[in-house]
């Protein structure tokens, strides 16, 4: 796959449209509603600077947390939002986040960021930001998943520390762009000889003694959570016992 096979790609996919075109309808309301252009920028850099803590703690303590799947109401809920990518990494269904959940998320992170810096302005300011970084955070996700090799050494690390989180330890490398929370929070690991190969990588600690007890993400799926996806191998990158990425 190309980058331009990959640009195409990703602007097909509804989600990304419905983020660029609220993005540019947020931004276009806060132009309208400013009154201090410092003010948007501020809401801007702070809603920059938020949304990466943001993710970090949705990431680590909600996605891989394991009361979602012990209720039934949310059960189905945690299966869309991160059990499915974590069991297969590379299934493209459910690679982007579906919008019933995301847009709620990134509402609820930026709106009073923005509100409380510069009203109606800055909340419609902030929101604009939390789409176009969802856009991005995205971009890369797709590049980390998806059989592409970046040229950008940079772009390859981050492609790296990303698969070692599906393929060696889930409790760690939480990050798609930023890993500075990681680091801030001690989750952040280098390589992946640092840390023994998680039994838990694939199926986020819902194995079959859990699903036993928490059927319903086990009754949706129609299979037993496996600790392996079919033909993973190392397929799209998976982290060798060595510690460096296929990519």
């Amino acid at each position: 796959m190309t980058l331009r096979d990959l640009t195409v790609a990703y602007w097909t996919y509804p989600a990304i449209q419905v983020y660029t075109a609220l993005a540019l309808l947020s931004a276009g309301l806060a132009l309208a509603w400013a009154g201090d252009p410092a003010a948007l920028v501020l809401t801007v850099l702070v809603a920059s600077a938020v949304y990466p803590l943001a993710w970090y703690v949705i990431h680590r303590f909600i996605l891989h947390g394991r009361w979602l799947y012990r209720m039934p109401w949310t059960a189905a809920l945690w299966k869309r939002i991160h059990f499915d990518h974590h069991q297969d990494p590379h299934r493209l269904e459910v690679l982007f986040g579906s919008l019933a959940n995301t847009l709620p998320t990134i509402a609820l992170v930026t709106l009073p960021v923005g509100w409380a810096i510069d009203g109606r302005a800055g909340a419609a300011a902030a929101l604009a930001t939390g789409l176009v970084t969802t856009c991005v955070y995205e971009f890369f996700h797709c590049i980390q998943h998806l059989n592409y090799k970046p040229r950008w050494a940079w772009v390859a690390r981050i492609k790296q520390l990303h698969l070692a989180h599906h393929f060696h330890d889930e409790d760690g490398n939480y990050g798609i762009v930023s890993f500075l929370p990681d680091r801030l929070f001690g989750t952040y690991y280098a390589e992946a000889r640092q840390r023994p190969r998680s039994r838990h990588v694939f199926n986020l600690g819902y194995d079959l003694e859990e699903a036993r007890r928490y059927p319903w993400v086990m009754e949706l799926t129609g299979a037993p959570p496996r600790d392996r996806p079919e033909g993973a191998g190392r397929r799209g990158g998976e982290t060798p016992a060595g510690g460096r990425a296929c990519l």
